[in-house]
């Protein structure tokens, strides 16, 4: 690249490319993706544009001539937390058998429109489809044109809720049968530490815990609130430890019950014997707590082969192709849950 003594220039964007072609600079975007709806000779002005000021000729030529990037886009939270980023790994891992590349954006929690920013800056990129497992629910609605298939591992965007590709474990069913398991080994109640109601995933949880107890014709009792870290999880913990009748507790993910289970045991109260553990994810470490922590399995690899394989299907225009039934919930029963205290077994 020419430099100047001011320093090396700022790389060619697709502003620039506008701007010499006399386009727009989504008419650019489309160009870039192959986009059939685009004039001929508005299309020859992009790409010698573009070829004039070297900005991804090879990219724009291969999606031209094979009508695909063999890229796919992923709008990720920013996160260094169990879930999402065992999502990412399971993705990668997926598309390597797919023959598509991944494109990854993070967004941050908190961001405003940051969903929507992603999905841009992958689209001007040149991406064939798209998926969002992004967690959390920002706020905004979610605008952008529908030109790219579209998977979502949580709730799909208004402009997809029809033609979009949902896939994920039902966390609503996967909070009730956790929340059942307890119930079965006949606790009164049980008592729940839900994540950050932001995120889809612990509000379809607290929705399963509720069922669960609505169902039995037990009392709920107050929900008590973390931010998916351990120390969360051991603030509740300390709240749970002074609170009656606490034998049962559903938390959220795995980190938090380790959080809740420390607090317990500086309280004095034993796991399982006095106050049973479930929790959420499965982390590699749950086998080797001690109690091993009885806890729903996270189906990252699973749901990210069952999403690209529908999301690559969309792309290459496959039709009548049935979509993957989610496997059941799965429940890893160790030893962090029993009988409430004073309850024999019998039989």
């Amino acid at each position: 690249m020419r430099e100047t003594g001011r320093g090396p220039r700022r790389p060619v964007g697709s502003m620039d490319v506008a701007r010499l072609a006399g386009v727009s600079q989504k008419t650019v975007s489309r160009v870039i993706n192959g986009e059939p709806n685009v004039r001929d000779h508005l299309r020859e002005r992009v790409l010698r544009a573009a070829s004039e000021l070297g900005y991804r000729p090879n990219t724009a030529a291969r999606a031209l001539i094979k009508g695909r990037f063999h890229r796919i886009g992923v709008v990720s939270l920013g996160s260094a937390l169990y879930g999402p980023a065992a999502t990412l790994v399971a993705l990668e891992r997926a598309a390597r058998k797919t023959g598509y590349s991944l494109s990854i954006v993070c967004t941050l929690e908190g961001e405003p429109g940051g969903i929507s920013a992603a999905i841009d800056t992958l689209i001007s990129q040149g991406v064939d489809g798209i998926v969002l497992s992004e967690p959390i629910d920002d706020g905004q609605d979610v605008a952008f044109d529908p030109d790219v298939p579209v998977m979502s591992f949580n709730q799909l965007p208004q402009p997809y809720a029809e033609k979009g590709v949902f896939i994920g474990g039902d966390g609503a069913s996967a909070g009730r049968v956790a929340t059942e398991h307890l119930l079965s080994l006949g606790h009164a109640t049980v008592w729940h530490v839900a994540g950050p109601q932001r995120w889809w995933a612990a509000r379809d949880r607290l929705v399963g815990w509720r069922a669960a107890l609505a169902a039995a014709g037990v009392p709920e009792p107050p929900v008590l609130h973390g931010d998916w870290h351990p120390a969360s999880g051991y603030a509740a913990g300390v709240q749970l430890a002074t609170a009656a009748g606490v034998t049962a507790v559903f938390v959220a993910n795995d980190d938090m019950a380790i959080g809740v289970m420390r607090a317990l045991a500086e309280a004095g109260l034993r796991v399982p014997e006095d106050v049973s553990v479930v929790g959420f994810d499965d982390t590699p470490s749950a086998a080797y707590l001690v109690p091993p922590l009885t806890t729903i399995h996270g189906d990252f690899e699973g749901a990210a082969v069952r999403g690209l394989k529908l999301l690559v299907e969309r792309i290459e225009g496959v039709t009548g192709t049935p979509v993957p039934e989610e496997p059941p919930v799965e429940l890893i029963v160790r030893g962090s849950t029993a009988r409430p205290p004073g309850i024999e077994v019998t039989g």
